[in-house]
């Protein structure tokens, strides 16, 4: 008997260009999204995707025989993680803030203020939206994973935004100036964000230039 006999089906990610691929909305994630990045040695599946039959098909197609890792970007991107990883096996990174969500998830590492895969993605603390909430930048690929600290707001734009959920304003906004100081000067990659991306009327990634102020400034 295997442990995949009780999923839904599900529909596979979509690929979006020769190294990303995006997973259907999470409805255990508030609708959130998933991105798959190929990277060597390592590539990496970044947020919870759907817990179906067509996500885990998909990411052991994706896999081959490579040992990929999870980077969770907040606590708002977990879903079911520990069902997804105890069928694949693979190890999990999160920010140590968060690791207390996932008792049951082994492996599971943690990182302090900032790190670097082997495959040199690099990952920044960027508490605010949730207390471990953090970005990945993949220099080599040109793109942002915002996780939840950029929003879609509208067609090409993301933002902060404030809810009912926001851990803290006030150091959220203070990450995004830190994340701005972060980055390379020259840098200018595609968001990937974690949220729902309806507000973006079809879109997936959003330039660089689409990044706004908070909701309501000019």
């Amino acid at each position: 008997m295997t442990m995949t006999t009780a999923l839904e089906a599900g529909r596979p990610p979509q690929q979006l260009r020769q190294d990303l691929w995006l997973f259907p909305p999470n409805k255990d994630c508030q609708g959130g999204s998933s991105w798959w990045l190929e990277a060597e040695p390592e590539p990496v599946l970044i947020d919870c995707p759907p817990l179906t039959q067509a996500s885990l098909t998909a990411l052991q197609d994706l896999a081959g025989s490579r040992a990929p890792r999870i980077l969770l970007t907040s606590r708002e991107g977990h879903g079911r993680l520990r069902r997804v990883q105890e069928r694949l096996g693979w190890p999990v990174l999160v920010q140590e803030q968060e690791a207390y969500l996932l008792p049951n998830v082994s492996p599971l590492d943690t990182f302090a203020a900032d790190h670097a895969t082997i495959s040199g993605l690099q990952m920044l603390w960027t508490p605010g939206p949730t207390p471990g909430s953090c970005v990945i930048y993949a220099s080599s690929a040109e793109l942002l994973f915002c996780g939840r600290l950029l929003t879609p707001l509208a067609p090409g734009r993301l933002g902060p935004l404030r809810h009912g959920r926001t851990f803290h304003w006030p150091r959220q906004l203070a990450s995004l100036e830190r994340l701005r100081a972060w980055l390379p000067p020259e840098a200018r990659p595609a968001l990937a964000s974690g949220a729902g991306l309806g507000a973006l009327r079809g879109e997936h990634l959003v330039p660089f230039s689409g990044w706004s102020g908070p909701e309501g400034s000019s």
